[in-house]
């Protein structure tokens, strides 16, 4: 049978073996061994591959997806199909992102020209990133580039307030979702997800050219962390850590700037379920973990004075770039261990 690629002459070489039981040796006496030791030649096929073969692809890759592509939409049945044809793309080759968005992008031009088909491809990339976790930072990226590009603007709205209108449908819904059954509350948490991938990628413009992020998904993101934590099951609280992860210092930054402590009033939620929840220890090990990394502003490393030489006392992040060393027994110890200096100099001293 045929295993796809052209077979080369067979052909053998000599190689060291040693003797099977199937291979007969002539009987020496022992001085003679001795002086020749037996070589056994056994036959090794040499490989089959050659450089005539066809050219490989992944499994699911399609080797005429850039030709089609760059066709635009005409060579598609319809416009779902090609929109659905680049995210799947997108999904494998998140890489392409840079190089393949202006295309596209000119080509919805030319395809999305009604209220429905703007509605459609809302959805798809909708559906897309709140169902395949892997690309809710995509799409996220995908509808901020979207929302400046197309041209489209119908009385329904532009392609950003149908996609605001999309998310605020579902997150109508938060609090029957956080308390549905898995299935609901798996496809909700992917929702949440998703709103914070875009409330840190989706850019709004100012009159006067200046960014800002969307304030109404800033309030979004404060009501569905209520309805987590008010429904402080395993998986809600798991969802919870990674929103704050994701965007806990974007979000207490905002907060600050307008007076609010609103990070304070979800980091003392967060203690009381770890003391009365009745969650797994690993998510209430989880949520402490969060409450530290907080507690060190969210990991952040801060410039220190030039006048002021960084020390362990002075810096917390003095020791968050040191190497890691391993005693004679493979334990692993850092700068920061109080004995690292004295075995570092008592093996200095032993050279």
């Amino acid at each position: 049978m045929s295993d796809g690629f052209d077979r080369a002459p067979e052909q053998t070489r000599p190689l060291r073996a040693p003797p099977s039981s199937q291979d007969k040796i002539p009987q020496q006496n022992s001085e003679s061994a001795m002086a020749k030791p037996q070589v056994v030649v056994a036959p090794v096929l040499m490989s089959k591959l050659s450089v005539n073969a066809p050219e490989f692809y992944p499994s699911g890759y399609s080797s005429n997806y850039t030709e089609s592509y760059e066709d635009g939409c005409e060579d598609y049945p319809t416009l779902s199909e090609y929109v659905q044809d680049f995210l799947n793309h997108l999904t494998e080759q998140p890489g392409s992102f840079e190089t393949e968005i202006e295309q596209f992008a000119e080509t919805l031009n030319g395809c999305v020209t009604t209220d429905d088909a703007l509605q459609e491809l809302v959805e798809l990339i909708y559906q897309q990133a709140t169902s395949i976790p892997n690309f809710s930072y995509m799409g996220a990226r995908l509808c901020n580039y979207l929302s400046h590009h197309l041209t489209i603007s119908p009385q329904s709205g532009n392609f950003r307030q149908l996609l605001l209108q999309r998310c605020r449908t579902e997150y109508e819904v938060k609090d029957q979702a956080a308390k549905g059954d898995e299935v609901t509350r798996k496809r909700f948490h992917a929702f949440v997800l998703f709103l914070g991938e875009l409330y840190l990628n989706l850019e709004i413009k100012g009159t006067n050219g200046q960014v800002t992020r969307a304030d109404i998904l800033q309030v979004g993101l404060r009501e569905l962390l209520n309805a987590l934590f008010s429904n402080p099951m395993d998986d809600n609280l798991i969802c919870a850590v990674k929103l704050l992860k994701l965007t806990g210092s974007v979000l207490e930054d905002a907060w600050k700037e307008k007076g609010k402590m609103d990070m304070e009033e979800i980091i003392q939620r967060i203690e009381n379920v770890v003391l009365d929840a009745n969650c797994s220890r690993d998510v209430k090990q989880m949520l402490l973990k969060l409450v530290e990394l907080r507690s060190s502003n969210w990991g952040r490393v801060h410039v220190t004075s030039t006048y002021r030489e960084a020390t362990p006392e002075n810096d917390p992040n003095y020791f968050m770039n040191e190497p890691t060393f391993y005693t004679s027994d493979g334990v692993p110890f850092t700068a920061a261990d109080p004995d690292t200096w004295m075995i570092l100099m008592m093996r200095w001293t032993q050279r």
